[in-house]
């Protein structure tokens, strides 16, 4: 899956980046970047108007959020903002110039951390149950191939039975999500003060799939999940789990709907009155709407779940949405 995904001829390292193969929050409004826009302003609120504000796009793809952010910004917060793109592929031509492109984010952030769909891609093995009940890592060849190997031990298997036990019934799968905690606690270390937050797909003790979620993408369709290079190979996230890998007091999940609604998006269609007053801003209002209504319909993009993680501040979306933290859940 990493060799697929981020090796020289991996997936991501194509020119048309993820947006030609499928479409994420990023992609399907601009309404999104203006929502992460304001919860950056609500963090700058939060952190007493630092001198410099920093807001960081993990997987950053092209840098489309990252770019429709600054562009959303109130000029006195954008003069105070530094903008960095972490993604692995090349900086893409005609990038704003205020963006710094990096492989990895920096330290020390004093701002917002966000990955948009970055844990869903980190790299992960796929256990499966075999005949006898014994627990054991799936192996795959270049061509989707696969087969039982070696029994899962050591961390991985502790992972399992604290996470995502399975019962020793033939066929069972899980996604083994220690390098998720494990990069998502590394992200969060290099904010110094602020909130991080991811929002992918995702999936709680109570909700874990019996066969797992790994699947691949290509061309805007789903596909067979094969390393070639080829396509997207994704599995969705148990942010639960990533929630309690930083050791961090605050940490929140709540669905993408309510976290969009506390910052702006109702969906709520325009009065029809303002179609006699101003017809063309009755049609832009319509389309606003409709683009809000994607982002948080239930069944699709709505269902997304947020993991907001505070470092040595309140978390500006508490004082919004009433969620507990995660480990009252």
């Amino acid at each position: 899956m990493r060799e697929a995904l981020y090796g020289p001829d991996g997936f991501y390292r194509g020119p048309e980046g993820p947006a030609g193969h499928f479409r994420t929050s990023v992609h399907a409004s601009p309404l999104f970047a203006g929502a992460v826009a304001r919860l950056l302003c609500r963090v700058d609120e939060a952190l007493g108007r630092p001198a410099t504000l920093d807001f960081v796009d993990m997987a950053a793809g092209r840098g489309e959020l990252v770019t429709g952010v600054l562009a959303a910004l109130p000029a006195e917060v954008a003069a105070r903002t530094r903008a960095y793109a972490v993604e692995i592929a090349g900086r893409p031509e005609g990038l704003d110039h205020r963006i710094e492109w990096l492989p990895e984010p920096p330290r020390g952030i004093t701002g917002l951390l966000f990955a948009n769909e970055w844990l869903d891609n980190v790299p992960v093995d796929v256990a499966e149950v075999d005949s006898a009940g014994v627990v054991r890592r799936v192996l795959v060849r270049g061509d989707g191939t696969e087969r039982p190997g070696e029994p899962v031990g050591g961390a991985e298997a502790r992972w399992l039975a604290r996470w995502w036990p399975l019962p020793a019934e033939e066929g069972l799968r899980a996604e083994i999500g220690l390098p998720r905690d494990t990069a998502w606690a590394s992200a969060v270390s290099a904010v110094g003060r602020g909130l991080a937050v991811a929002a992918d797909y995702a999936h709680t003790a109570g909700t874990r799939p019996p066969f797992g979620t790994l699947t691949g993408f290509r061309q805007g369709r789903e596909t067979a999940p094969v390393p070639d290079g080829s396509c997207d190979i994704t599995a969705h996230v148990a942010l639960d789990a990533c929630a309690t890998a930083c050791a961090l007091p605050g940490a929140r999940l709540l669905p993408q709907r309510d976290a969009l609604r506390a910052l702006g998006l109702t969906g709520a269609r325009p009065p029809l009155t303002l179609a006699t007053a101003d017809p063309a801003a009755y049609v832009r209002a319509l389309a606003g709407a409709s683009e809000a209504a994607e982002l948080i319909a239930p069944g699709g993009l709505g269902d997304f779940v947020w993991l907001t993680q505070p470092v040595g501040t309140a978390d500006p979306l508490a004082l919004l949405v009433d969620v507990p933290d995660h480990e009252e859940q």
